[in-house]
């Protein structure tokens, strides 16, 4: 009886240590509300001059033909284990995503939807995407169809968490846990070998990388980005 209360003892001083490594570190801002500096357009060494920073937001100015926008990157890279908030809404009929694990290599991916999983951003009413199953707003995008109900009329900011930590990855939508899986398992394979990115040999490989928000050609707005390393 002595050795199972000691062993019960040791399981719960474990997990609380685990759980205390989870909650570990402090919240890093990575918009400063006021300019673009911590981001840059992929292939690029600065923000294409259509994400603009207005009302402490930051904005692809789609509407704008004369401006460049293209998919922003974090110039700061983060391991496997991190928790990244952040607010976004988006225009009538539009979409965008909040992509992670991104390889900042332009020179060998075309594109940061080659290398990095999406958090999806849409207006599901508006946008034909709203219609297929996984490309819904707070779905993994092409991966995994997410709980409904969590998101809000367009024009309207949700709260969006995506956590990684130790091969399980959640998404949380406004408070929702919409998502939640494994990674780089046998499972997570078969879901990218079923997917429109089976014939990206590098999508999904490296848990470790960039953000990045992208530019799909529509108006979106996010706020409030943070993340803190688990």
């Amino acid at each position: 009886m002595k050795g199972f209360i000691t062993g019960v003892f040791v399981f719960i001083i474990g997990c609380c240590a685990a759980q205390s490594k989870k909650q570990s570190g402090e919240w890093i801002a990575l918009f400063d509300g006021k300019t673009t500096n911590g981001w840059h357009t992929y292939g690029k060494t600065s923000a294409g001059d259509a994400w603009i920073v207005s009302d402490g937001a930051l904005h692809l100015d789609a509407g704008n033909k004369d401006k460049k926008g293209g998919d922003l990157v974090s110039d700061a890279a983060f391991g496997s284990n991190f928790h990244l908030k952040l607010e976004w809404k988006i225009a009538k009929n539009g979409n965008s995503g909040i992509m992670f694990f991104v390889q900042d290599k332009p020179n060998e991916y075309n594109y940061v939807w080659h290398t990095g999983p999406e958090m999806q951003v849409l207006d599901n009413d508006g946008h034909p995407d709203g219609k297929i199953k996984k490309h819904r707003a707070g779905n993994l995008y092409d991966l995994i169809e997410g709980k409904e109900g969590a998101v809000l009329p367009v024009g309207e900011w949700n709260i969006a968490e995506i956590i990684s930590f130790n091969g399980k990855l959640d998404f949380f939508l406004n408070g929702v846990n919409v998502v939640s899986t494994t990674y780089g398992d046998a499972e997570w394979r078969a879901l990218i070998a079923g997917s429109k990115f089976k014939d990206k040999p590098n999508f999904g490989k490296t848990f470790s990388g960039h953000i990045a928000l992208q530019d799909h050609g529509d108006k979106v707005w996010f706020r409030n980005i943070q993340i803190k390393k688990l």
